[in-house]
């Protein structure tokens, strides 16, 4: 079920907004929708990311985290020049994960 919310925003977010609806013949709450599903999908990939160049979350939690494939994952690190942080140990418990998954 969706829910209605209300927020205020600034005018070029509107206008933004407006020219995509028009040229996507679309309702503006659709277009809303569209650009908050993908900014929230962008944000999960860029934030497990940090956490893993940290050192806070293993290859396998990030992947969970992020819901993105463990074979599309080593690809954005390298897009992000992280590198591959992995011992034996952590190797296991993420192969463990990335099956649970599957």
């Amino acid at each position: 079920m969706d829910n209605p919310i209300t927020t205020r925003l600034p005018n070029e977010f509107l206008i933004g907004i407006k020219k995509i609806a028009e040229k996507e013949n679309l309702d503006v709450s659709t277009v809303i929708r569209r650009l908050l599903a993908k900014s929230i999908v962008e944000w999960k990939i860029e934030y497990a990311l940090e956490r893993y160049a940290k050192g806070e979350y293993s290859f396998g939690e990030a992947v969970k985290f992020a819901e993105i494939s463990p074979w599309d994952f080593p690809n954005l690190l390298k897009q992000k020049k992280i590198p591959i942080n992995v011992d034996e140990e952590e190797l296991e418990a993420d192969l463990k994960t990335i099956k649970k998954l599957h």
